[in-house]
């Protein structure tokens, strides 16, 4: 099947990248290597996704032409946007990352008579500062971010309302693993052990729950989706770990794969953070049969030692 992927050169949509051409698949990716976070390390992505096949076009999906990206696609997975809880991103740039990308994408999206199912990409920050219930709860998102994933889920679902346009969205809970954003609590903390470098924790954040999830189980999910695209159209998912565990006692599991303490520095609280996510996916488990497997410490223990072997490669400074 031919699969466009946007976002391709990032922590999700490289991994996703990488189990859809190992069963099989044709795979298109579009990413904009925006400076978020330092754009080699995409760009590592692209080039062993490009390695194993993929073809990969730099757009930016909030202005540039789609049409040769998407030609005859027959899946689009929808992973690009402005990422994130950040008190140094503007709502001008969660508006055009994740708004208008979103909605020329579907426009571009629209006339493919080959399009089978477009698969968005939300969040559990859509939910707001506790995030445990179920996708037909009304939402209340604390942050821009979560408002604007919102805004582009809801155009998605729109258009599927409104023209029959084959749309299903999936909301994630807090993904870890191997190629996660650098600016992410795990690699910052692995980071700093590994360097003997602080690292900066939100006061307070060690209190607060979040259903951890790594991303070969984020990715189980999407591939589940993949195989009921039928099923899936016009429905919400949530895609997660429904396990809780405290900031402070993944900090801890850290410290124990690398037997060695991080030296934290505390610095005040980031505005909209989530105080709890408890992924309940008892949606997912009826129509998809979705059902994460990894234990939080067996995760941690793999992404630990992807960034050291990256570390000692010199990918990381």
């Amino acid at each position: 099947m031919k699969i466009v992927i946007t976002g391709i050169a990032g922590f999700i949509g490289a991994n996703l990248a990488d189990r859809l051409i190992d069963l099989g698949h044709q795979i298109v990716g579009i990413d904009a290597f925006t400076t978020y976070y330092d754009p080699a390390l995409k760009h590592l992505n692209a080039a062993d996704l490009t390695e194993k096949g993929a073809k990969i076009f730099t757009l930016n999906l909030a202005t540039d032409d789609l049409t040769s990206a998407l030609e005859d696609a027959e899946m689009i997975f929808h992973l690009a946007g402005q990422p994130g809880i950040s008190a140094t991103t503007s709502f001008e740039q969660y508006l055009t990352n994740n708004i208008v990308a979103t909605q020329n994408l579907i426009t571009a999206s629209a006339g493919l008579s080959s399009l089978k199912c477009f698969i968005n990409t939300a969040t559990s920050s859509i939910y707001g500062a506790h995030a445990t219930d179920g996708e037909d709860v009304m939402p209340k998102p604390t942050s821009y971010y979560g408002v604007t994933k919102l805004a582009a889920e809801q155009l998605a679902l729109a258009r599927h309302r409104e023209a029959g346009f084959p749309a299903c969205s999936i909301r994630l809970f807090s993904i870890y693993g191997p190629r996660e954003r650098p600016d992410k609590l795990f690699p910052r903390i692995i980071r700093s052990i590994l360097t003997d470098r602080p690292f900066t924790l939100y006061e307070g954040s060690e209190h607060h729950s979040r259903s951890f999830t790594f991303v070969e189980d984020a990715i189980d999910g999407y591939v589940a989706v993949l195989n009921q695209y039928q099923t899936a159209i016009g429905h919400i998912f949530n895609i997660g770990s429904d396990l809780e565990f405290t900031t402070g006692e993944g900090i801890t599991l850290v410290e124990e794969i690398l037997g060695k303490p991080a030296e934290k520095v505390i610095v005040p609280k980031r505005p909209g953070d989530q105080l709890r996510t408890c992924a309940n996916i008892a949606k997912a488990k009826n129509m998809l049969g979705y059902v994460p497997k990894t234990r939080l410490k067996d995760g941690l223990a793999v992404q630990a030692a992807w960034f050291e072997e990256k570390l000692k490669a010199g990918a990381f400074q």
